[in-house]
């Protein structure tokens, strides 16, 4: 008999008459791989079969709009309303399916947020009359965007018809996703959207049987629910989220959300307790915790719904660890473990646990790079899973044609992942790295707390290396001379990049030090420092140095802080400034570094900040030359990462990734 090593988190689990093989559900994340008319494409659904393989017992299709003349956020939704669509999303069912794992779908309206719809310059309609700044950034296809004459949108009160409509449209679109093949659907009642307009008094300020007490406002979710289930049977799995608490001072909290769990008690098969608001970024970082909060940091929400329910309860939000999921299965604190981010590092991670190989799990970083980089491009990223988005071309991965002795000069993140990636592939690989630890310049990091998960993620590339049966070479300068030696068929360089020094008198004070040498040596800083450099590198040095008890600030030049591609992280490092009390100053440049501190000018004219210690993060610059040096080196050459442009995480493994994957076309 198997010895499993999580069994409360792999013991099966039944929701009405379907049957789940374990406890972990792939949380939802939007469909952004769309035909013109909104269907699924290959490249999508093999997104989410991806996860169905990795051994999650369901995986739901997120963001699927109910009524697209009336409810959509933005054009890159799937809509349940597309007739259209039947035969795709039944490939997008049978593709899951297959795999032992069960189709879902989350039903949504965005009322006063239907962006996409106001954008098209129709009419907002949310449960009451208000007034909102027309100020959204628009994800928009590309068209004019309508915008006010007074700056105001108008959301218009929903009548009663426009009520029960909305009702018919969430059975309408159940029932077409039943017809498809999913054994459950998720009614988005949380985060901001439209069900939950009802159900917070923010929004809804209504005097009729809609609004008022909490009764009243969950008469839309609760109507929805029941209209499901007429149409779909007793058997079929209603699934609700919730927020527990939206986290906002004229929000409502966990007293009201134990109350909506209440109420939802034997009308749905499980209740999913999330909380936040997606619109205000102070609730959002509770929605999608960001790497400064610790781990299954929403789990106490769950864990308190479920002392007053007998539905099944699920939690979601900063699970990654296998030892933390089965200690909630184990204690009760819910019944099923919800992960959103994690299955995006890692689809195979349930597979991993239950196989004892979870010290292979790419652990989430939760840097936040997966929605930035789908809100900017409609595509897939992750900082450490160089496959996401990539699915449907690996599903059919061809091998090399000729397997080859490939030699990789440095050791940082491409480097790490050029090697991995051909040593995987079959390749003989030498890695070489200057120094005696792997990882680059982001190993000046590793004492930083908030990064813990990056040095495990460094630690672990060395791990699978060792195990892909790559030649580790440290403490190795490589020259071309010495790469030629290696006789290598490819070489793969990857030196990096190093820190930009302004040109800026007294730049070279005993009182000023890089960004890397500070986080490394975060003693040798003063008590009151001034951090040259708004980006993210800055940034979230002023949030580690505040942690240790000193007094930081940061100044940008441009008229606001560099996000570096990655907004949402930046979102989520302005709100933990602001917690920490940490400020910053745009439109200042710096103009000379005194011992005393610094002279800087703004618009308004000069200004001085005193400080012990400057912090110099103003970028970096590639060592480009350095890296050209070995292009005659071997019959194949490639120069990669932050050598040739130097940019962040994902971008340094995409390179790297991508590299290994041409050695030995031809």
């Amino acid at each position: 008999m198997y010895n499993l090593k999580y069994p409360r988190l792999f013991s099966p689990i039944k929701l009405g008459n379907v049957y789940y093989k374990n406890r972990i559900f792939a949380a939802p994340n939007g469909f952004h791989h769309l035909t013109s008319d909104r269907a699924p494409t290959p490249e999508g659904i093999a997104f989410f079969e991806r996860k169905a393989i990795g051994g999650f017992a369901q995986v739901t299709i997120g963001e699927c709009c109910v009524d697209s003349e009336t409810g959509l956020a933005h054009p890159h939704q799937f809509r349940l309303d597309n007739p259209l669509a039947y035969s795709r999303f039944a490939a997008y069912t049978r593709a899951i399916e297959r795999h032992g794992a069960v189709p879902s779908v989350e039903l949504q309206h965005c009322g006063v947020f239907s962006h996409y719809i106001y954008e098209q310059g129709g009419k907002l309609m949310g449960p009451s009359e208000a007034l909102i700044p027309d100020e959204h950034k628009i994800n928009s296809d590309g068209g004019d965007v309508y915008r006010s004459e007074d700056g105001m949108r108008r959301i218009h009160e929903m009548s009663e018809e426009d009520i029960y409509h909305m009702i018919d449209m969430f059975a309408k679109a159940a029932a077409f996703s039943q017809r498809c093949g999913c054994g459950s659907v998720m009614i988005h009642g949380g985060h901001g959207w439209g069900v939950s307009q009802f159900i917070s008094p923010r929004w809804n300020r209504r005097k009729d049987r809609w609004g008022g007490s909490i009764e009243n406002r969950m008469r839309l979710p609760l109507g929805i629910a029941e209209e499901i289930r007429k149409r779909c049977g007793p058997g079929f799995v209603i699934e609700f989220r919730m927020s527990a608490s939206e986290y906002l001072p004229d929000g409502y909290g966990l007293d009201t959300g134990i109350e909506v769990a209440k109420l939802l008690d034997g009308k749905v098969d499980l209740i999913n307790v999330s909380c936040g608001d997606h619109e205000k970024p102070e609730a959002n970082v509770h929605t999608h915790p960001p790497m400064f909060v610790p781990d299954g940091v929403n789990v106490h929400l769950a864990a308190e719904v479920k002392k007053y329910v007998s539905t099944p309860v699920s939690c979601v939000g900063g699970l990654c660890e296998p030892e933390m999921l089965e200690e909630i299965i184990a204690t009760g604190k819910a019944d099923v473990v919800q992960i959103g981010h994690q299955s995006l590092a890692d689809p195979d991670m349930p597979l991993k646990a239950r196989l004892g190989k979870e010290d292979e799990i790419n652990l989430c970083l939760r840097c936040n790079m997966c929605n930035s980089y789908g809100l900017r491009y409609r595509q897939r990223a992750c900082s450490i899973n160089p496959e996401l988005g990539f699915e449907f071309d690996l599903k059919n991965d061809a091998p090399p044609k000729i397997l080859k002795r490939v030699l990789v000069v440095g050791g940082g993140i491409a480097g790490m992942q050029a090697a991995l990636t051909c040593a995987r592939r079959g390749h003989s690989v030498i890695l070489c790295e200057k120094t005696d630890k792997l990882g680059g310049i982001l190993r000046c990091e590793d004492k930083v707390p908030f990064k813990k998960r990056l040095s495990l993620y460094m630690d672990r590339q060395e791990l699978l290396l060792v195990r892909a049966g790559a030649e580790i070479r440290k403490n190795v300068t490589v020259t071309p001379e010495y790469a030629k030696a290696a006789g290598p068929d490819a070489i793969i360089v990857a030196l990096g990049a190093r820190p930009v020094k302004p040109n800026i008198p007294g730049i070279d004070g005993e009182n000023v030090m890089s960004a890397e040498y500070a986080y490394a040596n975060p003693d040798k800083a003063g008590k009151n420092i001034l951090i040259l450099g708004g980006g993210l590198v800055g940034t979230e040095l002023s949030i580690y140095l505040s942690g240790l008890g000193k007094a930081a600030k940061v100044i940008e030049m441009l008229p606001e802080m560099n996000s570096g591609g990655n907004q949402a992280q930046q979102s989520a490092v302005e709100v933990e400034m602001k917690s920490c009390g940490v400020t910053v100053d745009c439109n200042t440049r710096a103009l000379e570094v005194t011992k005393k501190g610094v002279r800087a000018e703004n618009p308004l004219g000069e200004i001085f900040y005193e400080a012990d210690t400057v912090v110099c993060a103003a970028g970096m610059k590639p060592l480009f030359e350095e890296a050209a040096a070995f292009y005659d080196c071997a019959p194949e050459f490639f120069q990669i990462g932050d050598c040739v442009t130097a940019k962040n995480l994902q971008a340094a493994n995409m390179a790297g990734f991508n590299a290994a994957r041409t050695v030995g076309r031809i």
